[in-house]
């Protein structure tokens, strides 16, 4: 069977006792004997549970203690104290914002084994629901829509591999936040990450921009430069709108897929660029080739991975989330406090067509910060028309907003504290706690 990790740290006292029954009971216990010990502990390994044996109540002890309880907060902790220690209110004020549970002296070890493994299967959901949540916004992406899950999971699937990938989606749907995402994802994540937008380069300099020169090549190039693609070996290089590309370096871009080399303008040594090719186009390649305007033999070498980035508007139920994601972000870029969306602005948000997408939304929720003289954003400030007729689907999307605003704005007055923003809310920190998963909330470290 494999054995439970227990952080055992002993404050004042000593935990030999403990420690050996937490042996026998097939705990594997990771003895502290002060608090810099427990947090080297925990710098290196995961530990779900833990026992704080305290003695001493000194103020400057208990302050430690707090701080140390604080960023310690993914711990179940379990306090073992002397029967006469709890009359002490800093000490009560403690356990009820930090601990799982308590125990004094003497210790009813049958007791304590029941509390330890409540608190550890605790940990486990705890743990299970941080892992969703990781996984669900590892990648960048906010939102738990069908689409956007399908799209997460091809994303993994073509980052197993440095096949070439073409990316397709409207504008504004989020192609390089899908590039950026299969390159976290591969083998490469710790090499660089080039972004090139080709349409943005002047005609004249995009091949010494992508390919680099030597120095005299041209005129002004006093310095021999490298280029991007160049810059980008180890990692990924990551060409948007790439039907804009001339053709004459369409040519140059199908020999560096084919043979992994490059030549600098002005050069006549080939140099090997170890480099993953991403690229995207809010454009039918397909079309640009039938156009004339893009290699087709280029398009079939870029078209080895294909996967579609979706449209706002088919992944309509992930526009709260993403509004209240881009409504934290400005947030934090401001002063000034907002407390969440109104029930008309969620409403017309919800029958918008959002012909932007993603970056359309994000664009009227700074506009609505600015704009905005109330607590709640509302319709105009964002600059949409109020939803006319039955709201249908949209209300229901609106309460979801409306009950994740109240627990994020509770939680926010109670300084993070389960325990006061339960009581601030009238509701039990279980029911607190079940709604924050359902919300994808979590208690911050501080």
């Amino acid at each position: 069977m494999e054995l439970r990790k227990i952080l055992c740290v002993s404050l004042g006292t000593h935990s030999a006792e403990v420690a050996d029954h937490l042996r026998a009971a097939a705990w594997d216990v990771l003895p502290a004997a002060d608090l810099a010990a427990a947090r080297r502990i925990q710098a290196h390994q995961q530990v779900p549970v833990g026992v704080l044996l305290l003695r001493d109540f000194t103020p400057g002890r208990l302050d430690s203690v707090e701080e140390f309880l604080r960023l310690s907060h993914r711990v179940e902790w379990v306090g073992v104290f002397d029967v006469e220690a709890l009359n002490s209110q800093v000490l009560r004020e403690l356990v009820l914002n930090y601990f799982f549970d308590y125990h004094t002296q003497p210790l009813d070890w049958r007791v304590l084994d029941l509390t330890l493994g409540h608190a550890f299967r605790r940990a486990q959901l705890r743990g299970q629901g941080e892992a969703y949540l990781q996984a669900a916004g590892s990648m960048g992406m906010v939102g738990h829509s069908a689409a956007i899950a399908r799209l997460q999971q091809q994303i993994r699937k073509v980052a197993a591999t440095d096949a070439p990938v073409l990316i397709g989606g409207e504008s504004g749907s989020g192609k390089e936040l899908a590039a950026r995402a299969i390159h976290q994802c591969s083998r490469r994540a710790a090499g660089p990450f080039v972004a090139v937008d080709c349409g943005a380069i002047a005609p004249s300099l995009i091949h010494s921009e992508l390919f680099g020169h030597e120095r005299g090549s041209f005129t002004g190039a006093t310095a021999g430069k490298q280029g991007l693609i160049e810059a980008a070996s180890g990692g990924t290089i990551f060409l948007d709108e790439i039907t804009d590309l001339p053709l004459e370096l369409q040519t140059n871009l199908l020999r560096f897929l084919q043979e992994h080399t490059i030549h600098r303008v002005g050069s006549t040594r080939s140099l090997q660029v170890d480099a993953h090719v991403i690229a995207a186009s809010h454009v039918d390649p397909a079309e640009a080739v039938a156009a004339g305007r893009f290699r087709e033999d280029l398009f079939y070498r870029l078209n080895v991975l294909p996967i579609v980035v979706p449209p706002l508007r088919e992944r309509m139920s992930d526009v709260p989330m993403l509004a209240q994601h881009f409504l934290q972000r400005c947030m934090a870029d401001k002063h000034r406090r907002v407390e969440g969306f109104s029930r008309q602005a969620m409403a017309a948000m919800m029958f918008h067509g959002w012909r932007g997408n993603v970056r359309e939304l994000c664009n009227r929720v700074q506009r609505a910060m600015v704009m905005t003289d109330q607590r709640l954003i509302t319709s105009a400030d964002l600059g949409l028309a109020e939803a006319s007729g039955p709201v249908g689907i949209g209300l229901d999307a609106v309460r979801t907003m409306a009950e994740r605003n109240a627990i994020t704005l509770t939680l926010d007055r109670a300084g993070r504290n389960v325990t006061h923003a339960a009581r601030d809310l009238g509701i039990s920190r279980m029911t607190l706690y079940r709604l924050m998963d359902k919300h994808g909330l979590a208690p911050r470290a501080e």
